[in-house]
């Protein structure tokens, strides 16, 4: 069995180092032969992690006619802002590299088991690879899952065919225990966890068995009336054509929204170059418009945005989990 760890600029140690002594420990314990390598998508070089710039050495090219397990680490870096160095942006120009490429390749062949740990399954999912895939992430990330149109599950370790992913900070020990276990068995798996005096964490959630029943307790929904936000005088404020601008932590993105006013209703659409979509359930609330919309690039996700106008100016945020809020400006044109 060959296992390959993919490195980029900006990947998070633990999710490395954690796994690779799993697999390393396992093949001490194994009459197969196991290997572990650590990869790039640009080949042999020294790849500048996100802890402290710390530099490990990729011994290769991630290489898609080695049958096996391919795992992909999430980032480090914060969270907190859309700088160079935020989590958000370090993922982002991943997708930008050939890694997307090799990744899109990976998942589609039956010998070759795509595994990640942490905010590895957001590299994934920005790359459009996890639409209509149960997945899991950093508990920060499971928005933008949501907003990739991947089906995000609440779990340690979550298995969608050739697909394992784990979430958490500390999930690369998890995953790698259950790759163990799944390729080679409990019982080297059990040898692992008593070398390393660690038991692994989590039932692995798979689309199989029994489906549990829903609880309706405490799950009561308000209905609210919306009555005194879609009088006439506050959606007029909002008809036209809006000429707009949203900038995002990898560039600006022009979008011309077209909204009009039904019976006291706000009805639209947005065009992003060729692309037109419909507005997702825009609700007026007080002075701010929210809707939800699909946006095809940079990347696939639906973004939420919150808006409000000044006249013929429109300002505003759009959202989409994890990802810092990217400003909105614009003006009416019609």
């Amino acid at each position: 069995m060959h296992i390959q760890i993919v490195l980029f600029d900006g990947f998070d140690l633990l999710d490395v180092i954690a796994p690779y002594e799993v697999f390393t420990a396992a093949a001490m314990y194994s009459n197969e032969t196991i290997t572990v390598e650590l990869v790039s998508a640009e080949g042999e070089r020294m790849v500048t992690s996100g802890v402290n710039h710390l530099q490990i050495k990729a011994s290769s090219k991630l290489d898609l006619t080695r049958k096996g397990i391919i795992l992909v680490p999430g980032a480090f870096g914060s969270v907190h802002d859309n700088g160079p160095e935020s989590i958000p942006v370090k993922l982002q120009q991943v997708t930008e590299t050939n890694l997307r490429n090799l990744l899109k390749e990976a998942i589609k062949k039956p010998d070759i088991l795509l595994s990640t740990v942490c905010g590895g399954s957001l590299i994934l999912a920005m790359s459009g690879l996890l639409e209509n895939r149960h997945a899991v992430t950093h508990h920060m990330g499971m928005e933008l899952l949501s907003a990739t149109n991947a089906i995000p599950v609440n779990a340690r370790i979550v298995e969608d065919a050739n697909l394992v992913t784990g979430g958490g900070v500390t999930s690369g020990l998890d995953v790698a225990l259950y790759l163990v276990e799944r390729e080679l068995g409990p019982r080297i798996a059990h040898a692992v966890e008593q070398l390393f005096e660690y038991e692994r964490r989590g039932t692995v959630w798979k689309a199989e068995g029994n489906i549990p029943k829903e609880n309706h307790r405490g799950n009561l929904v308000e209905e609210t009336s919306h009555h005194s936000s879609t009088q006439s005088n506050e959606t007029e404020n909002f008809q036209g054509k809006w000429d707009t601008t949203i900038y995002t932590p990898i560039g600006k993105l022009s979008v011309l929204l077209n909204l009009t006013n039904i019976d006291g209703k706000i009805l639209g659409t947005a065009q992003q170059e060729e692309d037109i979509v419909t507005l997702e359930n825009p609700v007026l609330e007080g002075n701010q418009l929210k809707w939800s919309m699909e946006v095809s690039k940079p990347i696939s996700l639906n973004l939420k945005f919150t808006v409000s106008v000044d006249g013929n100016n429109m300002i505003g945020e759009a959202k989409a989990g994890m990802l810092p809020a990217s400003k909105l400006i614009g003006h009416r044109i019609l």
